[in-house]
């Protein structure tokens, strides 16, 4: 999975692949073998050459806003976007019209399904979670509508690009 980071106004490149229970990451042109988990929310634990990192991530306190994460006494403004979505999106008022299909970004297991068929839901609310890497994801509807369907049920795995959910 590649993906774009923003840490504190710096752009990174970010590739992101699972063999097992590691976890590779390359980082612009470095690379790291991990093993990561997740002992609570909002903690996480990164092995790396045989030491230990610990990351506290709070979620943004806004929509469309960075994450806050802690790792060793250091506070980042951390930013992810995934650079295949942006190229494919419309711009704002294209989406007011037709179908919006909510697509699984990478492999996982879907563990909450938060909006059910015939329900209406504004851009930006959460609509399901796919965790992915031992990392819950929450994927947010990308326009107002109503629900037309919902294709997974929760403990279902999925593929990157399945489609999740149709909003209209």
């Amino acid at each position: 999975m590649k993906l774009q980071a923003e840490i504190d106004g710096q752009i990174h490149r970010v590739e992101i692949r699972r063999d097992g229970d590691r976890t590779f990451a390359g980082v612009d042109d470095r690379e790291y073998a991990l093993e990561i988990s997740q002992p609570e929310p909002g903690v996480y634990l990164f092995k790396h050459e045989g030491h230990i990192y610990q990351a506290f991530v709070a979620p943004p306190q806004e929509r469309n806003s960075a994450f806050a994460v802690d790792i060793r006494g250091k506070r980042f403004s951390v930013a992810i976007s995934d650079p295949r979505r942006l190229r494919g999106m419309r711009s704002e008022h294209g989406h007011d019209q037709g179908l919006a299909e909510i697509r699984s970004a990478m492999p996982g297991k879907v563990v909450r399904i938060l909006a059910v068929a015939g329900q209406q839901v504004e851009k930006g609310d959460g609509v399901i979670v796919v965790e992915a890497m031992k990392m819950q994801n929450e994927i947010k509807a990308s326009k107002d509508g109503a629900v037309k369907s919902v294709n997974v049920e929760e403990g279902a795995t999925v593929n990157a690009g399945d489609v999740l959910m149709v909003v209209e």
